[in-house]
C-alpha cells in the first residue's frame, strides 16, 4: 500500500468516524395510534424514549398497546436506518462495509 492510499484511507476513517458522531447526535421520531405512542430514536438505532398517551393504557386490552409499541419502535429503527445509509453512503459511495449501517 503506498502512501496515497495510506493517507486517502485515514482520510476516510476520519471522515466516517465523524458521520457516526453526527448520528449519535441525530433524532429520529415515530409514532402509531395516530400519536398515542411516540418513539424516539437516534441515527445509530438506539431508542432514546418511549411516550405513551394514558389514554391507550387498557389494563383489559394489553395486546393492543403491545402492537402500538412496537410498530412505533419498529417504524423508529427503520427511519433511523435509512437516514444513516444516506450520509453514511455518501462517504463510502455506496459500498456497504460491515459495522457502519
Amino acid at each position: 500500500m503506498n502512501f496515497s492510499m495510506l493517507k486517502k484511507a485515514q482520510e476516510l476513517k476520519s471522515q466516517l468516524d465523524k458521520a457516526q458522531k453526527e448520528l449519535n447526535n441525530t433524532i429520529v421520531e415515530a409514532d402509531s395510534g395516530k400519536g398515542a405512542v411516540k418513539v424516539t430514536a437516534n441515527g445509530q438505532q438506539k431508542i432514546l424514549s418511549i411516550k405513551i398517551s394514558p389514554e391507550v393504557i387498557d389494563p383489559s386490552k394489553p395486546q393492543r398497546l403491545e402492537e402500538l409499541v412496537l410498530k412505533a419502535v419498529n417504524d423508529s429503527i427503520e427511519k433511523s436506518q435509512k437516514m444513516a445509509a444516506k450520509q453514511l453512503g455518501k462517504l463510502t459511495g455506496g459500498l456497504k462495509i460491515p459495522g457502519l449501517t
